[in-house]
């Protein structure tokens, strides 16, 4: 456990700051909650943010924390792990959300926190502070994600379609918009479930270090409500830019394919988080959307926007990395360590 023990106002402030990437995480990944169900105009935009919202929060107390335990013990070292440390970590991962929200890419709020951990934490201890295994975990993940959506999305849509046949396209339609709400729910919930518990890691990481929680890592319960709260209120606000390139600018959706999406993302999110593993939600429903896309034809998934949101992907670790870098260097010049 780390030694440097800091005042509690400064505890406080990361906190907030903390609870603030969660505000930002939501607001940025709204669009993966949403996207959907907006394109295909099942609801409306408000009534959209506000269902995401409440299954975001109410995944705080459904499922386990395994992901959180893994950002908070398993990226880097904790015994290296400072008030100072992760608020250059906080501030890195929102500045490269914040960047990529203005240009309106929908990169991963979970890579962004994992690079600010990393890159503040080689700044503190060298690279021998990272761990290997919970770090290849998370870089395998980046590649599986978005295959096992998209995959799976091409196997839903290929059954839903040789399901909707058999009925009047009318009827099928008007299904799958009611079945739409159910897979929008599920996503919002597994999204709930992995992106909430980062901050919820980050936030017990702190505690851990300033000896709050003892000799033994954990996520105290209050960490969970507050978490859960702040990353519903992120999600109610809703990041527009993002939503119009999710929902509308990779390719056409219908309510069939919405579903297939929706539900082939959700999937892969309950499985990795039952398996500790912080995936990005975002590259799993856009993985999910390009496969729904694919099914009708190749040209129909613009590639060329796909590609921009690849090369945002790939940036996201070691871009985060960087700033937080920067922000701990300089703290560190300050001296505070």
């Amino acid at each position: 456990m780390s030694t440097v023990i800091v005042p509690f106002a400064i505890v406080v402030l990361v906190v907030l700051v903390a609870l603030f990437f969660d505000f930002m995480n939501g607001f940025h990944d709204a669009a993966n909650s949403i996207a959907t169900v907006v394109s295909t105009r099942v609801l409306t935009p408000r009534l959209a943010v506000l269902w995401a919202a409440f299954f975001n929060f109410v995944a705080a107390f459904l499922f386990g924390v395994n992901v959180a335990s893994t950002i908070g013990k398993g990226t880097i070292d904790p015994s290296i792990v400072t008030a100072w440390l992760l608020l250059a970590t906080l501030l890195g991962a929102t500045a490269w959300d914040i960047i990529t929200w203005w240009f309106g890419l929908p990169t991963s709020s979970s890579h962004a926190l994992v690079g600010g951990l990393i890159g503040a934490g080689v700044v503190k201890g060298g690279w021998g502070v990272v761990q290997v295994a919970g770090l290849n975990k998370i870089l395998l993940f980046i590649v599986l994600s978005p295959l096992i959506g998209l995959l799976a999305a091409i196997g839903l849509i290929l059954l839903t379609a040789r399901i909707g046949m058999h009925f009047h396209r009318s009827t099928a339609d008007h299904v799958f918009r009611r079945l739409q709400l159910v897979s929008a729910a599920l996503y919002s919930l597994g999204h709930g479930t992995n992106d909430a518990q980062k901050t919820m890691g980050i936030i017990a990481a702190l505690l851990f270090a300033q000896g709050v929680l003892g000799p033994t890592f954990y996520v105290p319960y209050y960490v969970v409500i507050i978490a859960g709260v702040a990353m519903g209120l992120g999600t109610w606000f809703g990041g527009w830019r993002i939503v119009r390139t999710m929902g509308m600018k990779i390719t056409k959706l219908h309510p069939f394919g919405g579903f297939s999406a929706e539900t082939a993302a959700a999937s892969t999110l309950f499985a990795t988080a039952s398996l500790g593993i912080p995936v990005s939600t975002t590259h799993t429903i856009a993985g999910a959307i390009m496969g729904v896309g694919a099914t009708r034809r190749l040209s129909a998934v613009r590639w060329g926007v796909a590609r921009r949101i690849v090369y945002a992907w790939v940036l996201t670790i070691p871009a985060a990395a960087a700033i937080a870098a920067l922000l701990y260097s300089l703290l560190s010049l300050a001296g505070l360590r």
